[in-house]
């Protein structure tokens, strides 16, 4: 007869359920994230680099795939998602300073 350690099989189940009752809730925090990005694809990246942001991640076409559709070098692709991410990083992370601070308020 095959004994079963409850360390091994319940004790994971009560973990998991202990973290899930202590974790903080940060449903608001996640929505005024994804409010900030969106905010942010439309009003701090250029309607290029949302384009090619577009195609590249929504769409997993290659930098060579949207050079060919647009005309322009590869480099021109990559440069230009570099300089997007770039920007949305620098809109996150000053969104990021204001919850923190909020926060501590």
């Amino acid at each position: 007869m095959q004994t079963i350690s409850y360390d091994n099989t319940f004790g994971m189940v009560d973990l998991a359920v202990y973290t899930n009752l202590m974790a903080e809730d940060n449903h608001d925090q996640l929505n005024r994230l994804k409010r900030n990005l969106t905010h942010a694809l439309r009003q701090d990246i250029t309607q290029r680099q949302r384009e090619y942001m577009f195609l590249y991640y929504g769409k997993n076409m290659t930098m060579e795939d949207i050079a060919n559709q647009f005309g322009v070098n590869k480099s021109t692709v990559s440069r230009t998602l570099k300089r997007g991410r770039q920007r949305l990083y620098r809109c996150l992370r000053y969104g990021a300073a204001n919850l923190l601070e909020q926060a501590e308020h």
